[in-house]
């Protein structure tokens, strides 16, 4: 939840207009000011890493189904950072693999697991910060 700061201006004014009359002009002016809670920040946060985290999982599971080329920078990157994050359930389930022609497709459900507890895990820290933030 956003904090809200508002300022408010009021200001009187008497004088004498041309034709003699006298005036009194009053103006009111109101600033506000909307600002993230520091608890809303941490959330977003949170949730900003975890996908990161699943885009990195999502792109190695979708190169190791299509085969992709190893030994290529992009793949070898995507490989290499989330290899850290899949390695707790790489042995989950078997690896099923088919092998076509020189392309070898892996099927890891275990790397869709990974982008689960994710998810779960990310989920209730953001819980956790809101409680807190009560």
């Amino acid at each position: 939840m956003a904090d809200i700061k508002q300022v408010v201006t009021e200001r009187d004014a008497v004088g004498v207009d041309e034709t003699g009359d006298n005036v009194r002009q009053t103006s009111r002016q109101v600033h506000t000011e909307t600002a993230a809670s520091k608890s809303s920040v941490a959330a977003n946060l949170v949730w900003f890493l975890f996908g990161i985290i699943a885009i990195l999982l999502a792109a190695r599971f979708v190169l190791k189904l299509t085969g992709a080329n190893a030994s290529n920078g992009f793949a070898s990157f995507i490989y290499s950072v989330s290899g850290v994050l899949s390695a707790p359930f790489d042995s989950l389930f078997g690896t099923p693999t088919t092998t076509v022609g020189t392309t070898q497709s892996i099927f890891q459900p275990s790397v869709l697991v990974a982008i689960a507890v994710y998810a779960l895990v990310a989920y209730g820290i953001v819980r956790l910060i809101n409680i807190a933030k009560r």
